[in-house]
């Protein structure tokens, strides 16, 4: 029975679930949605309600762990954090005195999206000791989205939401369950209850995925297209619209430069030469087309999918291009889409209008010393992390600290990474067990679990809809000597004399600031202030719940009258680029199959591994090929098979399913813990990142190299 029941939200993923937490002396038992939180209802995954088995697991690391005597792949012995957190600074200290700040660099990884603080902390450490290098998550699997779509404008206003809109088209994204998708997306909150609830008011769902995935079985036009061919379908849809005049020609001719350029590229590029492309029919191009653009409102939006198979540029951009001529934002007197109440940008002005551009890459940019690639807004892309590690010469990476990030699993091309790992003079990985990344660290720093800080819900910000606030508590005190990570780079800063600057300020270095002064901070210039969320839940009749704001959710304002900006669906001679695209045509390269990657119910990136529940429901990272291309290998279901691209092989599990396109096979990204061989495959799943060539097929603007539609031969092992 339990001490107490309080509330919280889950922090395995960005969709922050509202939860109930039973708590027995120190120790949380077990978790469960809140049925009283209006926004979920109860809801929460398999993967969040394994909270207490991975807070509580005896492996766990409660102190640090150092090489011993400070010796490369000595045995690690444990030591205080205090005493980490100098030898850090102190190796710091001395490779800047040696080599310069850029040979520190800061990587945060999926987890530290979930603590609220790390991102502007971890930034704020970055540029006080002056690197170039620091990296995030975001630029393993999405920075055409991110990074690149701002050149061609942004609406002041916002997309169209989801619970307003009466289509949605789903480009490569399985948000039923990934619980992630762009903005016009169903919300991560009780997905498939939101998107079954929309279909009954009407809702017409559009898929496009070489697997039919838990979206794709709802949807009411699925279109199987071939893995990295994504251009072609978007391209065709818009042949269609443009010559049917299907568009909203009062809101292009009012908004949107370039419009004639991208008509002439895709004028020749007919529903038959897409459909060949693409892999269907080209009845199913028109269709799409037709059901899309006859909507009054609703987006298409991608997952992370359609940029890893290359192209991804291209991709965002016709995306970008089938909104804009559609006219998919929402108008004066609207409420904004996503009022973001915890988000400091959100707060700027709504307005029927194109914003001013927006350069986040190019000319001005800080860039890297490989493969001329440049920053991506405030970070550098992690494509070319390893390489700045192994490449001499000034501004070569000694020090790299890794916080919620496994780069050795989720970072393409594995075996450079490890290379890479293993090469720094020192690398630190702040993680909570022995990951594959934290067996190549010469310092592992224990940090203190999600049930055991304050957070407020500022990652799944985005896919509200509503002015929705959530400041959670921490449930227990942090055992052993764990430490709440935003504090572990406030003392590297001090050891180092350094100030952090933060939005509200500069940040308190005579004491460690509580986490609610430092997310105020950090968040300064947002609708609501932290601290007024946290304290208005405690005063609630539902202490530790979340809050609405309805007096903070905007109206959109008219345009200015001088309102001068406008979209450029010609930048970055996008135009040309699918010109060019639509004129190659697909050489035979002596592969077979295409590897595209997934989602899995039991998983998150390589989050999940270390939970023995998790771990039964699903061992290994299966290959789901097509029965019949199985029967045409000799292979039987559930035989091991070997899975070979040009760089590399990776061993998996064959698993016969009718839901995948012949000639594809569909893994998970950035699986496993550890190198799977044929002997123990079937207990331990390979990570397709081993497959991956990191230099051919990479985008001259992301740097990003083709980590899905990868082609492989298969053999039986």
């Amino acid at each position: 029975m339990a001490d107490k029941t309080l509330r919280t939200f889950c922090r395995f993923c960005h969709a922050s679930c509202a939860m109930l937490v039973d708590i027995e002396g120190d120790k949380v038992t077990a978790v469960r949605g809140d049925p009283e939180n209006p926004l979920f209802n109860g809801y929460t995954c398999v993967k969040g309600r394994q909270m207490p088995e991975m807070h509580n697991l005896p492996e766990r690391h409660l102190r640090p762990l150092v090489r011993e005597g400070g010796q490369k792949g000595a045995e690690f012995i444990e030591t205080s954090t205090a005493e980490a957190l100098k030898l850090v600074a102190e190796k710091i200290r001395s490779v800047i005195a040696e080599h310069g700040p850029h040979a520190v660099a800061l990587y945060c990884g999926t987890n530290a999206f979930q603590n609220s603080a790390v991102l502007g902390t971890s930034y704020a450490l970055a540029e006080a000791i002056g690197t170039r290098n620091y990296y995030t998550s975001v630029t393993v699997d999405q920075p055409a989205k991110v990074f690149t779509t701002a050149r061609y404008g942004q609406w002041m206003g916002g997309g169209n939401n989801f619970e307003e809109s009466d289509v949605v088209m789903f480009v490569g994204n399985n948000p039923l369950v990934s619980h992630y998708t762009p903005g016009g997306g169903v919300p991560p909150f009780s997905p498939s209850r939101r998107l079954r609830d929309a279909k009954a008011r009407g809702l017409k769902v559009i898929v496009a995925d070489p697997r039919e995935s838990d979206t794709g079985a709802l949807a009411d036009h699925y279109l199987q297209v071939k893995p990295g061919e994504d251009p072609a379908l978007l391209g065709g849809m818009l042949h269609v619209i443009i010559k049917e005049g299907l568009y909203d020609r009062n809101f292009v001719s009012a908004y949107v430069d370039g419009f004639d350029e991208l008509a002439e590229a895709v004028k020749d590029f007919t529903p038959e030469l897409a459909g060949e492309r693409a892999g269907i029919s080209a009845d199913d191009v028109v269709a799409a087309a037709r059901l899309f653009a006859k909507a009054a409102k609703g987006r298409v939006v991608t997952g992370t999918g359609p940029e890893m198979a290359g192209r991804g540029v291209l991709t965002e951009y016709l995306v970008t291009a089938l909104n804009i001529v559609c006219a998919r934002f929402n108008q004066a007197g609207d409420k904004v889409a996503n009022p973001m109440v915890f988000m400091p940008f959100a707060a700027g002005p709504k307005k029927a209008q194109v914003a001013p551009p927006m350069p986040m890459f190019g000319e001005g940019f800080a860039q890297s010393r490989i493969r001329g690639i440049g920053k991506l807004g405030t970070e550098m892309p992690c494509p070319v992390l390893a390489d700045e590690i192994l490449t001499p010469g000034e501004g070569q990476i000694k020090v790299l600290i890794s916080i919620g990030g496994n780069p050795e699993i989720a970072f393409p091309n594995q075996r450079k990474v490890r290379k890479a790992l293993e090469t720094l003079e020192m690398f630190v990985q702040v993680d909570p067990y022995m990951s594959a990344s934290a067996k190549r660290a010469d310092v592992i720093l224990a940090p203190s679990m999600c049930l055991e800080r304050e957070d407020i819900n500022n990652v799944s910000q985005p896919f509200c809809e509503e002015p929705y606030a959530h400041y959670g508590e921490a449930m227990v005190p942090p055992p052993g000597d764990t430490m709440d990570e935003y504090e572990m780079l406030w003392w590297i800063a001090k050891h180092l004399g350094l100030d952090l600057k933060l939005p509200g300020g500069p940040c308190p270095m005579d004491t460690v600031p509580d986490k609610m002064t430092m997310l105020d901070l950090i968040s300064h210039g947002c609708l609501v202030k932290p601290s007024k969320a946290r304290a208005d839940s405690l005063a609630s009749e539902t202490p530790g719940g979340a809050m609405f704001y309805p007096e903070a959710h905007a109206v959109i304002e008219p345009a200015d009258p001088d309102a001068a900006n406008r979209f450029q669906l010609g930048a970055g001679s996008m135009p040309a680029a699918f010109s060019g695209y639509a004129a190659a045509r697909p050489e035979a390269d002596g592969f077979d199959f295409r590897l595209i990657s997934r989602r899995s119910k039991h998983r998150y990136n390589s989050n999940g591994h270390i939970s023995e529940f998790l771990k039964k429901k699903m061992p290994t990272n299966p290959a789901f090929i097509h029965p019949d291309d199985l029967a045409e290998l000799g292979v039987a279901d559930g035989a091991v098979i070997e899975i070979a691209s040009r760089v590399a092989s990776i061993h998996a599990v064959a698993s016969a399913s009718d839901k995948v396109r012949r000639g594809v096979i569909s893994m998970s990204h950035a699986w496993g813990n550890d190198d799977a061989g044929k002997d123990d495959v079937i207990g331990i799943g390979a990570s397709t990142n081993r497959l991956i060539d990191d230099v051919q097929d990479m985008d001259p603007i992301t740097g990003l190299p083709l980590q899905s539609a990868i082609p492989v031969r298969v053999v039986a092992a």
